[in-house]
């Protein structure tokens, strides 16, 4: 796997290219067993910053096979855009029989989430949430009870 031999939690910085200026997102990467954790460490996320947020997730090398938990827990405001983004990215682990999870929204952002994205079900407060939530899902289709 990638990130074998790396420290269990890595600082990662993207370089964006806004207006002629250079922009750098930060976030963190940890992974649990059969779980990577997306920890994004920035306040606002505009059109740009999610289109790219979407990208690089996807991309992110050793997501394969593995659950995913988006830890919004610094992200005070986001656009449409971005909401959609989170929306993408939480989908495509579904798409791809994988489960995922969204934590640390704050209030405002979770209600905005949950009424425009209605099947967007595992928002939870803690990671630890997340992580139960993710594992449950991972479980259930390990023992195929997920159409009883």
């Amino acid at each position: 796997m990638f990130f074998d031999g790396f420290p269990f939690c890595r600082i990662l910085f993207f370089i964006m290219f806004l207006n002629d200026n250079i922009r750098y997102m930060q976030f963190k990467i940890d992974t649990k067993e059969k779980i990577l954790i997306f920890r994004l460490e920035e306040a606002n996320m505009d059109a740009k910053m999610a289109a790219y947020l979407e990208k690089e997730v996807l991309a992110t090398p050793g997501l394969e096979g593995l659950n995913l938990i988006l830890d919004l827990h610094s992200l005070q405001s986001a656009g449409p855009e971005a909401l959609k983004a989170i929306f993408t990215v939480y989908q495509h682990r579904y798409d791809n029989g994988l489960s995922a999870a969204v934590t640390g929204l704050n209030k405002v952002l979770t209600a905005e989430l949950s009424a425009k994205y209605p099947e967007m079900l595992n928002i939870v407060p803690t990671e630890a949430e997340a992580i139960d939530m993710v594992m449950m899902e991972s479980f259930e289709r390990e023992l195929d009870l997920g159409d009883l």
